[in-house]
């Protein structure tokens, strides 16, 4: 492994030096690179990043599940820092972010987890069942007799949102408005703006926070069987656990992962799925193997593919130095492949024993 250091003393690799994960190559298929990291160097830092690459199965779990060594503390910062332009609009729209749930450590975190997991009940999502099965069926019958469809544009896009948007109390009037959101703060988080490009991204942001701020007002009035009502009830026996800050910050949040997620989760199935006809083709024949065909279909070609961790202590991770205060990109897309753990686990298989693995 050839290698250097950077300014800051952080070791530079071939590796760390190649790695650009905003390139075309990379964006129009990043599962290549990623076996190529995993493989020949999966821990290295990346410099134009100023983040340590982690994507060993192994590795990557402990990293996770480590949470004295691992903060969530930057799971939603933005990959670019705010320019000086971007923060007198954030100041505009009062946009403060904060803990939202995902970048929170123990023990609040799991004070607010718990709400949520009771939120998501069982039973509530079997009661949601009916309404998922007419929403499905009402967006189908809109193309079934076309012979053709664009099943993103006219099924993955609207039905989770609706679903979703359905748990925290959102109109059906304002699905379009409250969609136009989920981009611009995908990029905002994750992209690579330019300044005028992060202060476009943060006017959309921002005017997603003032919409959750009026939504939760609107449900102050009368509290429904919804999450965001969940919350605000929370916030009146429990105001310093829940305040409304908060919850006004973890609702755009929400409805953007738990939308964004799925959509993109079903388009990446059905793609998959029509790359291995024959597997389609057994698929249909035996309805049987569609939770675990489920599964191989997120562990293959998921929606989300990293994640963030910041080290709290100085840490070696397969033999790698990492300081404390380090940036960690933790690639579950890698991992969820490595072959120590998935037998062959380039290969598409709905019928592979653990995929939920």
């Amino acid at each position: 492994m050839e290698q250097g250091r950077n300014s800051s003393g952080c070791p530079m690799s071939a590796a760390g030096r190649a790695f650009d994960p905003f390139s075309s190559d990379y964006l129009q298929d990043p599962y290549p690179h990623l076996k190529t990291l995993r493989e020949q160097e999966p821990v290295f830092y990346a410099a134009d990043l100023d983040y340590w690459v982690v994507s060993r199965y192994e590795d990557v779990r402990h990293c996770f599940m480590d949470q004295e060594t691992f903060s969530a503390a930057i799971a939603l910062d933005t990959i670019v820092p705010p320019y000086p332009s971007t923060l007198e609009i954030m100041q505009r729209y009062a946009l403060t972010p904060g803990a939202s749930l995902v970048n929170e450590d123990p023990p609040l975190h799991h004070a607010h987890r718990k709400l949520c997991q009771k939120a998501f009940s069982t039973q509530r999502m079997r009661n949601l069942e009916p309404f998922v099965r007419s929403l499905a069926n009402r967006c189908i019958d809109r193309f079934v007799g076309h012979g053709h469809a664009d099943l993103v544009g006219e099924l993955f896009y609207e039905l989770p949102a609706l679903v979703v948007f359905k748990f925290f109390g959102i109109p059906d009037e304002e699905v379009d408005e409250v969609k136009a959101y989920a981009g611009p703060l995908a990029l905002f988080n994750w992209g690579k703006p330019s300044e005028a490009e992060q202060n476009r991204l943060v006017e959309m942001v921002g005017r997603y926070y003032q919409y959750a701020c009026r939504h939760l007002e609107r449900l102050k009035g009368q509290l429904g069987d919804d999450i965001a009502s969940d919350m605000l009830r929370a916030h009146l026996e429990d105001p310093d656990t829940w305040p409304l800050s908060y919850i006004a910050f973890l609702l755009p949040n929400f409805l953007y992962a738990g939308h964004e997620t799925t959509t993109s989760q079903s388009g990446n199935a059905l793609r998959i799925l029509l790359e291995h006809p024959d597997q389609w083709a057994r698929l249909c024949a035996e309805p049987a193997l569609v939770p675990n065909a489920v599964e191989e279909c997120i562990r293959a070609v998921s929606s989300v593919i990293a994640w963030r961790r910041r080290t709290r202590r100085a840490v070696a991770i397969r033999g790698v130095e990492i300081p404390a205060g380090a940036n960690l990109l933790i690639y579950s897309g890698a991992a969820n492949r490595d072959a120590d753990v998935f037998e062959d686990g380039e290969a598409f298989d709905i019928t592979r024993d653990k995929a939920r693995r």
